[in-house]
Parts: structure tokens; sequence; C-alpha cells
């Protein structure tokens, strides 16, 4: 119970911590606001808002659980993980976190859309929204980069309900996005002010989750390659 309760709570705060870091974050505001402006009625301003938050919810699931089935399915590939799963998460973790930090910066190539796939997509309601959701999920940044792929991947490949696990940080990833279109559909015009609130925030959470990460990745050097514990 303790187990899966901390992998739940561990990978939503992933997702939300990959949904509200600058570039996602930009990305979410802006797709939501030019939903608004295409969208007279407050109610299906919503219901984009809510597909779109739904698009890139099942676009991390099922990257994930695509990842994490290929990489189970193969005999070799889940006796090295079941074996030498501590080794390899200790520098994942510290390089992770180096990351998170800003100490280490990567690129990594996205999607890209044109302004007239992207008005088009729009201009097609809820399914449209689904989709836009879908792709901008796949523009991976560094940061949220980082947390899928260097975090969640290895977290649900090292616990029996890894599946679940990629499912709650797509939950996580959407529910910043949710609050956003609710407030768009809600009228609210103070989000400037509330996304720079976020941004500070932000800054300081990412960066102790990275200062935890380079910690845990240390002591996994420490137990699994050092054997100093």
């Amino acid at each position: 119970m303790t187990e899966i309760f901390l992998g739940i709570a561990s990978a939503l705060w992933l997702g939300i911590l990959t949904s509200i870091s600058p570039c996602p974050l930009a990305a979410n505001i802006a797709a939501v606001s030019f939903l608004s402006k295409k969208i007279a009625h407050p109610a299906m301003v919503f219901i984009s808002g809510l597909a779109y938050t739904l698009g890139r919810m099942v676009s991390y699931a099922v990257i994930g659980w695509i990842i994490i089935s290929s990489l189970l399915s193969v005999p070799q590939a889940a006796q090295f993980l079941q074996k030498y799963m501590g080794k390899v998460l200790a520098p994942l973790l510290i390089i992770t976190g180096f990351l998170l930090m800003e100490i280490i910066t990567l690129r990594f190539p996205g999607v890209a859309l044109s302004q007239k796939q992207h008005n088009k997509l729009v201009e097609s309601g809820a399914p449209g929204a689904f989709l836009l959701g879908l792709l901008f999920a796949l523009a991976f940044c560094p940061v949220s980069a980082a947390l899928f792929f260097g975090s969640l991947i290895p977290l649900a490949l090292n616990s029996k309900f890894g599946t679940l696990l990629t499912f709650m940080y797509g939950v996580g990833t959407g529910l910043p996005v949710f609050i956003f279109a609710v407030a768009i559909a809600l009228g609210v015009t103070s989000l400037s002010h509330w996304f720079n609130r976020i941004t500070k925030f932000e800054y300081y959470t990412r960066r102790i989750t990275g200062v935890i990460f380079i910690l845990v990745g240390l002591y996994y050097t420490g137990i699994y390659i050092l054997r100093i514990f």
C-alpha cells in the first residue's frame, strides 16, 4: 500500500512540475488562451480546454506505456533492469538533478506546427484541441524531457505499477492546464499575475527537486556502485 501511494504521489508531482516548468507552461497558457479567443461560448472554451488537457495526458501515458512495455517484454532487457537498475538509476538521477538545476543544458527536437495547421486544429473544436494537446506534449523541453525520461520512466520500470504511474504522470501534467482552462472559461483576467507567481514557485521547487535527485543519486552510487554503505 505504501509503495503504490509513494509511486502515485511521485508520478503526480513529476507531472505537475513538468507542466509548470516555463517552456511547457508558456505553451499551455498560449494554447488555452488561443482557444478562448476562437470560441465565444464559455462552456465550449471549458470543453476545448479539457480536451487539450486530455490530449496531453494521453500522449504522456501512451509514450510511457510503450517504452515500459517494450523494455519489459524483452527478457534480456527485463533481466538487465532487474539486476542493474540501482546502478543505472544512480547516474541518471544525478544527471536529471543537474538538468533541473540548469547546471547542464540540453536541446531536444520538438514537434512544430505551422500557423495554418494550428488554426485549423483550433477551429475544429474539441477534437482539434485534443490533437493539439497530444502534439504539444511531444515538444519536449530539456526540463520536461529530464523529468519524463530521467525520472518517471526509471521510477515506473522499478515498480510493478509502472503503467499506472505513467497515467498519473499524465494526470499531473494536465492539472495546471485544466485549472487555467477553467479560469479562462470563468473570465478570470489576471492570468498574467498568476503566471508570474507560478513561475517563481516553479523556480524554487524545481531546484529543490534537483537537489533531492542529486542526493538520492549519490546515495544510490554509494550503495550499488561503490558499496560503501
